[in-house]
């Protein structure tokens, strides 16, 4: 359990604060280098001739500088190193905290031009700390620097492989890999290789997010007592919090004194120093300098001294420093890399902008979470359950949907053989049926480290532990899993030796499967062949069919948010569907968008082409093809090479919204707009550019994960947005059945825009087939107010519904709502209890 929560805690962190880490990671790989790169765009401003007569002495510079500058000098910074050029802090105007810098050649005095690609790397540097939003952007900032910590310390332990001591394991990457297998190598192994990097640029960068953390390390670090340290706040590009406010005489400094004192402490290996003058008399001056010998770029040591007369007040060496507080000294250059030298610096570098990596990885794999979820049972087409004492038991456990996806597959292979089958999931399987059985395939996914899936929990609970004997039972396993954990396929591996241990004789040896391996499915369908004499079949699909689109209504007039349709389609050939089921709709682009993008390739749009059997003119045959923006690598192509040459369109997937009662299929579809202005795909072709009258290619999914119970149960339907439809459906079938304890809870934007079919539901209400409607629009008070914020507040209500066996169905947006409903739930109920609800189908999801 521990495991899970982490699991999905690194998850929903990676892909909320990702995207910041993402920004910050690759800013910060580029202002890694940027006294370098300034350096080369600047040859004639940031260099400077080294003369052999040497750099002038400081009283000599400022007499000059203020001169040409007709300003006040308030600190100097010196690089003698080299042929870098100096930089000159001149007093900041009345109520600045700095005032303007510029570059001098320290050989002659003169000022020099100001340097290109300054504002540049200033707004990266902006962006890299504060996202360039200020105090706001600090706090996000910071957060997400936490969070990197957290994915660093939660990701080695998701990820810690059975051979911990093998070094291959940890830093290797596979290659041979594709798609999901290879994602998640490419996450975890090049995460290994950056984590330490990763750890000490968050546990250095909180030193300027946060004040208790930089209290805090002062205290653990420094070698003075804490009273002592309070001034200080590390050190980064400049240094220092910028002039204190003009208290007292007028400042006055002997810089021939000061040099002298300087050169007397500092002794001859002296190569970099950095004075910095207080904003008034009877104040100390500090010097920052920097050794020969020095460990790295930052280890500088630091004096106070008089500016009259040169006499040092205070001299701390890097050198004396104890260990901790040479740290605690180095908090930039452990930042960037500079404590390690060059190499740390380029291994820092690379690791900051290798940051989005992670992001998309892990989007990536997320996605393909939720992927085979939705395809879930498109496997099951339009096979049918056979029943019969002699019949195929095929149970499956699934996670994600791959499982029950190959289940529908395999009785779609027996049956194709002639052969009796009955596909049912594990959760509803009890002692009674696994008796009744002769012969069994299981084919059952492991979710994380060894653990049931969630539907199968009650079965591994209930029956795994008891003696049942079933001697008479031959089965098969189809083991679903990933090697990346410990325990691989170890929930099927537990069932297979718990039948085992139960008498029933194994047909073949498990068959375990790394991912989607294509081989080992193949040794499946092949070990079946061998046993049955059913040959491997192909996934059999649905085939798209030609749907009118009848009406659209425009359901929120008015409203603040996009523009939300209600769509009527009629099949071409009557068609069937329940309740919770989808409707997958193939789009197509606009007419206009097609002819914009053909002229580029000079081709007649009225030219015929073939698509399967039909004859299409062109254009018409692009509006179903996805149309890259660069179309170089097209060029030369003929009309049918061209589109045989680019990808169909995938489908979108839609909730339905009615009853095959109704006469008619409705959607509820809201205007998506992209990034460009122009409208998504799916949502632009039915809302907008499909005529009424037209046809469109569409096909059913059944979805049998958000079918209505199938007893009489009372039902809490939840949703937000155009997550109604999928409610609204279950509603109707529920009135049908004229089952009424329903309760709705629906949330949107505003009350006069945003209340969906309120007539209807109103309606319902009021004849008693809909028992309770909770609605929470949050933009009608200044506070806004969720469904998951009703929820707490009929707290008492669910949970009396609850007691009284009532199952709870959510349809809407993934984020925030589901998420929000999810957490609401569990703090109402308890964890144990919505686990259980989850494990008796009485907790579903429907979120998009």
């Amino acid at each position: 359990m521990f495991k899970k929560t982490l699991f999905q805690l690194h998850w929903f962190f990676g892909i909320t604060a990702g995207l910041v880490l993402a920004i910050m990671g690759v800013t910060g790989a580029l202002y890694s280098f940027e006294g370098e790169i300034m350096r080369v765009l600047n040859p004639d401003t940031l260099r400077v001739q080294v003369r052999e007569g040497g750099m002038l002495a400081p009283a000599e510079l400022v007499a000059k500088l203020e001169a040409a500058a007709d300003d006040k000098v308030s600190g100097l910074w010196v690089d003698g190193r080299g042929d870098s050029a100096a930089r000159v802090f001149f007093t900041p105007p009345p109520g600045e905290r700095r005032g303007p810098v510029r570059f001098f050649d320290p050989y002659t005095g003169e000022m020099l031009g100001q340097p290109v690609g300054q504002g540049f790397f200033h707004f990266v540097l902006q962006l890299h700390r504060w996202l360039a939003m200020g105090d706001v952007g600090k706090q996000i900032t910071a957060a997400s620097t936490l969070a990197l910590i957290f994915f660093c310390l939660s990701g080695l332990y998701l990820r810690w492989p059975r051979k911990a001591l093998s070094w291959r394991t940890w830093l290797t990457l596979d290659w041979a890999k594709k798609g999901r297998s290879f994602n998640w190598d490419l996450h975890a192994v090049a995460g290994t290789w950056a984590l330490l990097f990763y750890l000490c640029a968050a546990l250095t960068g909180l030193f300027w997010s946060y004040d208790w953390y930089r209290e805090g390390l002062n205290k653990l670090l420094a070698d003075a007592p804490a009273g002592q340290e309070q001034g200080k706040r590390g050190e980064g590009r400049q240094g220092g919090r910028g002039p204190q406010a003009a208290e007292g005489p007028p400042l006055v400094v002997d810089y021939g004194a000061v040099w002298q004192s300087i050169q007397q402490t500092a002794g001859p290996e002296l190569v970099a120093w950095n004075l910095r003058l207080p904003p008034a008399g009877g104040q100390p001056a500090t010097v920052f300098y920097l050794l020969a010998d020095a460990e790295h770029p930052r280890a500088l040591n630091q004096i106070q001294l008089d500016p009259v007369s040169g006499q040092v007040v205070r001299h701390e060496r890097y050198a004396d420093k104890s260990f901790k507080a040479q740290l605690l000294a180095s908090v930039y250059a452990l930042h960037v890399g500079e404590y390690f030298g060059l190499p740390g610096r380029i291994l820092m570098m690379l690791a900051s902008a290798a940051m989005p990596l992670f992001f998309i990885t892990g989007w990536l794999l997320y996605l393909d979470r939720r992927r085979k979820k939705r395809a879930a049972r498109a496997a099951r087409g339009t096979l049918g359950d056979s029943a019969g004492e002699d019949a195929w038991l095929i149970g499956f456990a699934s996670q994600s949907g791959f499982a029950e996806q190959l289940a529908w597959q395999t009785a779609g292979q027996l049956q194709a053989a002639g052969l009796a089958v009955r596909v049912q999931p594990l959760a509803r399987l009890d002692e009674q049926g696994l008796r009744q059985a002769q012969r069994a395939l299981f084919v059952v996914s492991t979710f994380g480290d060894g653990e049931a899936p969630d539907s199968a929990r009650g079965f591994e609970r209930k029956l795994l532990g008891q003696s049942l004997g079933l001697d008479q039972l031959s089965y098969a396993v189809l083991a679903l899993g990933d090697r990346q954990y410990e325990q691989f396929c170890g929930f099927a591996r537990r069932l297979h030796d718990w039948l085992a241990g139960q008498g029933a004789h194994s047909l073949f040896a498990p068959v375990e499967v790394d991912g989607s391996d294509a081989q080992a499915l193949g040794r499946w369908q092949q070990q079946l062949a061998e046993l049955t004499g059913a040959q491997p079949l192909a996934l059999q699909e649905v085939p798209f069919e030609g749907w009118t689109l009848e009406r659209r209504e425009l359901l929120n007039p008015g409203s603040q948010g996009a523009p939300t349709f209600l769509l009527g389609l009629t099949p071409l050939e009557p068609r069937t569907w329940e309740a919770g089921d989808i409707l997958e709709v193939l789009p197509r682009h606009p007419e206009a968008r097609v002819r914009a993008w053909l002229e580029h390739l000079g081709l007649d749009e009225a030219e015929a082409v073939t698509l399967g059997s039909l004859s299409l003119p062109l254009h018409e045959a692009l509006a179903g093809r996805q149309l890259p923006d660069s179309t170089a690598h097209l060029v030369g192509l003929h009309a049918q090479a061209l589109v045989d040459a680019l990808v169909p369109l995938e489908s979108r997937e839609y909730s339905i919204a009615s009853l095959p009662s109704d006469g008619v299929l409705e959607l509820i579809v809201r205007q998506e707009r992209r990034a460009d202005g122009n409208l998504g795909l799916g949502s632009g072709w039915l809302t907008e550019y499909a005529r009424t009258g037209a046809t469109l290619v569409a096909r059913l999914r059944r979805n049998s994960g958000f079918h209505v119970p199938e007893d009489d149960c009372p039902l809490i339907l939840i949703g937000n947005g155009t997550g109604l439809a999928g409610l609204r459906a279950l509603l109707k079938a529920r009135i049908v059945a004229g089952q009424q304890r329903n309760w709705l809870l629906f949330g949107e934007r505003n009350l006069e825009h945003d209340f969906y079919c309120r007539a209807e539901l109103e309606a319902a209400l009021a004849s008693g087939d809909l028992q309770r409607l909770d609605v929470a629009f949050s933009r009608d008070q200044a506070q806004k107010i969720y469904v998951q914020d009703r929820l707490r507040e009929r707290g008492e209500e669910l949970r009396q519904w609850i007691a009284e066996d009532a199952a709870v169905y959510v349809c809407g947006s993934l984020e925030g709502m589901a998420g929000g409903v999810d957490a609401a739930l569990r703090e109402l109920l308890g964890d144990t209890a919505v686990e259980q609800l989850t494990e008796e189908g009485r907790y579903r999801r429907d979120v998009y």
